[in-house]
């Protein structure tokens, strides 16, 4: 089923623009529109809850000497500044890769787990500006959540990672966490210390 989800949303009174993008769209197009300035990102999570205890989920410390651009899109400085952070399993889609088929990689490349049930799509829209000089007008992430559970009995190892363990977003400290992934969990329902959610940092 799918579930969507907004934070964001334009004012009833915003001039109404559909999504269809185009680099450089003629000037007299009434349909096409250029990307939002700050950017557009897919985003799929695959959410893992630990057996029994549907309140704390599968996050990670990576390893930053694993080929994080292959597997989760990210350039080697970002992996370095994220190592020491917990993160969700995740990544944004790859050009014309479908969720679906996202989820499933995320879960073999990121995890080592093949055949797992997931429950979704969910869609989280969240629209939000990062403060200057790094901002540069509305950023806008439309993430694909899915659900599931980490297999019991299982190990709970994965060689792109330092340390996976299932933690309550309740407790966290949210300088601890990378990507703005407490948002991502409280806007998917978690109680969360940054619960409700805020504007991104």
């Amino acid at each position: 089923m799918l579930r969507a989800l907004a934070r964001g949303m334009p004012g009833p009174d915003a001039p109404r623009k559909v999504c269809r993008f185009r680099p450089s769209p003629p000037p007299d197009d009434p349909v096409y529109i250029p990307v939002p300035d700050d950017g557009l990102c897919l985003n799929v999570f695959p959410l893992l809850t630990e057996p029994r205890r549907p309140d704390r989920v599968l996050m990670g410390r990576i390893d930053a000497s694993f080929d994080w651009r292959r597997i989760g899109g990210m350039h080697p400085k970002r992996v370095a500044d994220l190592a020491d952070r917990w993160m969700l399993p995740s990544r944004q889609l790859f050009l014309y890769e479908a969720p679906s088929e996202a989820a499933k990689l995320i879960l073999e490349e990121q995890l080592g787990l093949e055949s797992l049930y997931l429950k979704g799509p969910e869609v989280i829209s969240d629209v939000w500006e990062r403060p200057e000089p790094v901002g540069k007008g509305p950023h806008w992430d439309l993430s694909f959540i899915y659900r599931g559970e980490w297999p019991p009995g299982r190990q709970l190892h994965s060689a792109p990672w330092r340390e996976l363990a299932f933690k309550n977003p309740l407790i966290l400290d949210p300088q601890e966490v990378g990507r703005h992934h407490l948002d991502v969990l409280a806007l998917a329902g978690f109680a969360s210390s940054t619960s409700p959610p805020t504007a991104h940092a």
